[in-house]
């Protein structure tokens, strides 16, 4: 495995960054998490954009152009010789010196890591995956909009704590309203009706690339979507509930804070839209 950093490739155990970066120190940078199928990186147009949009909202400068950077990314492929697998893009302010004030950074910091990812067991692709609601609430958007895809994962990350301590595999995070959100890593939709549900990002929702492909696709088979407000009575009440991401791809939900959904196992519209994505991704590749 050969990391990009800055322009340069390096084995994992001389690939480095500064004790001194305000990635490390402060949680000051952004990400994007890409998937490789078949020699095709998927949507990487689509990631460098929201990255790119990441790092205006934050005043943090990339240093080099998006084409540059997708060239990059590319290379990067193509040295590690990936023909499936998973991107980890991250850009970090850079290093500075102690203290938050971002002006002592001069310059930012970029890393291109290819590797596999497996969140979830194939057997929960079959038989489906058990959510809690979690306790800890998703950031408030007058506090930090979470549209932005930054390296700031600790609420995520007790969130995930919670569900694994519960016996279960993912969280769902609610606002300071009490709506749906998203889980700690993946966006969550349910079926009602024949109908295809998802908490809108004002809702603070990030508008996951997986996502907005699903919704694109359902609306290809006649399903009718709507980002909208979704509460835990959505859930418990859902026909069907699946989560989407990079790296969980789809993955049916079939039970909620104890709450079967549905029969309890994979339904047809989660089974349609799992064969779609994956005939979509087949037919890009």
């Amino acid at each position: 495995m050969k990391i990009y950093i800055d322009g340069n490739y390096y084995d994992p155990k001389d690939a480095t960054v500064s004790v001194f970066d305000h990635g490390l120190l402060y949680g000051d940078g952004i990400f994007e998490g890409i998937r490789i199928y078949h020699g095709n990186i998927f949507k990487l147009r689509e990631h460098l954009i929201r990255l790119y949009e990441s790092a205006t909202a934050l005043m943090l400068d990339i240093g080099m152009s998006i084409d540059s950077l997708e060239a990059a990314v590319r290379d990067t492929v193509r040295i590690n010789n990936r023909a499936n697998g998973y991107i980890r893009l991250v850009v970090t302010r850079g290093e500075g010196t102690l203290g938050v004030d971002p002006s002592s950074c001069k310059k930012a910091c970029i890393i291109i890591i290819t590797g596999d990812i497996q969140l979830y067991p194939q057997e929960n692709y079959t038989l489906g995956i058990s959510l809690i609601t979690s306790s800890y609430r998703r950031i408030p958007v007058d506090c930090f909009d979470v549209r932005v895809k930054s390296l700031n994962y600790l609420n995520n990350v007790l969130a995930k704590i919670e569900a694994r301590q519960a016996g279960c595999q993912e969280s769902i995070m609610l606002n300071n309203s009490g709506h749906v959100a998203e889980c700690t890593g993946d966006n969550i939709f349910i079926v009602k009706n024949g109908k295809l549900l998802t908490p809108a990002p004002y809702e603070g929702a990030l508008n996951g690339i997986t996502r907005q492909t699903v919704l694109e696709l359902a609306e290809s088979l006649g399903i009718s979507t709507a980002e909208t407000i979704l509460t835990r009575f959505d859930l418990y009440t859902a026909d069907e509930c699946f989560l989407t991401g990079t790296g969980a791809e789809i993955i049916p939900a079939v039970n909620i804070d104890k709450r079967s959904i549905g029969k309890g196992s994979p339904g047809p519209v989660t089974l349609k839209i799992a064969d779609s994505f994956l005939s979509y991704v087949e037919s890009v590749s």
